[in-house]
């Protein structure tokens, strides 16, 4: 194999209860790259089509990621790689634009050289990339891009990973209102302190998240669904977003929520149909509004990155 086309899903990272745990990946969003060999040694990018982004290996989410990769990788090799990103996800969505450039490089590296590392390995990675994007080498997105479906960091040092079921009929609908959220700022917002009683009903939630995720049960991961530690703070900076919380649980939402930092906002239904119900729903709120934005609607992606085309 000497070139492989890749999807790059996008990813919620949070699901409400989890900050910097918590991690789903996204169906029909996502990124697609092209990573070939050349005869030429080393590593460059070659071409990022729809955001404007630095070619820059140094400067780059996926560069960083992949030098993280061919230094672990130790070998020198006869050949070099030419990276080209087509970037669908914008940057700053929330869904993480960052994670799906990083955790796709190393994914397609891996292919190309038969696999020498594992998938915890790609995570560790990716996160590097995440560091450049976000100040920390957080996991949260890229590790549900790599594994698929939900994932739960259980911890950064060393790093591991538990993979966790899906629900059968999960979608996701997501607003990306087309404003700017850093990051960096909404990290600065929260605060360094939290109630006790807070804390605990927070970590009920992520158990009872857990539990109802291996059992099928919507009823648990719906009530499940509830952050008393971020998304008081987070929600002031996303426009209206408790009128699309209310509107999207009216039409019979699971849960609704802050995806990663913001500022799009995700909505989980049982169904296509309710998803886009409640699509609708939301799409009037901001459409009353003199914000532009994008909609989507996915089911929960179970398989994480996928090969589009291989040479």
């Amino acid at each position: 194999m000497n070139e492989i086309k890749i999807f790059s899903p996008a990813t919620i990272a949070n699901i409400s209860c989890g900050f910097d745990v918590l991690g789903c990946c996204l169906d029909s969003v996502g990124d697609e790259m092209v990573i070939r060999k050349t005869q030429e040694k080393g590593l460059k990018i070659s071409k990022i089509i729809g955001e404007d982004l630095p070619l820059d290996i140094h400067k780059n989410v996926a560069g960083v990621a992949a030098l993280a990769f061919l230094e672990k990788l130790n070998k020198d090799l006869d050949f070099g790689f030419e990276i080209e990103i087509y970037k669908k996800i914008k940057p700053g969505s929330g869904i993480g634009s960052s994670a799906a450039s990083a955790a796709g490089v190393v994914f397609a590296l891996n292919e190309l050289l038969n696999k020498p590392f594992s998938k915890l390995e790609l995570v560790e990675f990716a996160r590097k990339g995440e560091e450049l994007a976000c100040g920390q080498p957080i996991a949260d997105n890229v590790a549900p891009a790599i594994y698929g479906g939900f994932t739960l960091v259980k911890d950064t040092d060393p790093l591991k990973i538990i993979e966790l079921p899906n629900l059968d009929n999960l979608y996701a609908t997501i607003i990306h209102p087309l404003i700017e959220i850093k990051t960096a700022d909404a990290r600065a917002i929260l605060p360094n302190k939290i109630k006790l009683d807070d804390a605990v009903k927070q970590w009920a939630n992520v158990g009872s998240l857990v539990h109802a995720l291996h059992t099928q049960d919507y009823n648990l991961f719906a009530s499940s669904l509830t952050d008393y530690i971020v998304e008081p703070y987070r929600s002031k900076l996303i426009p209206e977003f408790e009128k699309v919380k209310n509107n999207a649980l009216k039409e019979g939402a699971l849960g609704c929520g802050i995806s990663g930092s913001g500022p799009s906002i995700f909505a989980f239904s049982r169904g296509n149909q309710i998803a886009v119900n409640v699509a609708g729903a939301i799409k009037h709120i901001y459409k009353e509004t003199n914000i532009n934005f994008n909609i989507y609607i996915s089911k929960i992606n179970s398989d994480g990155l996928k090969i589009i085309d291989a040479k």
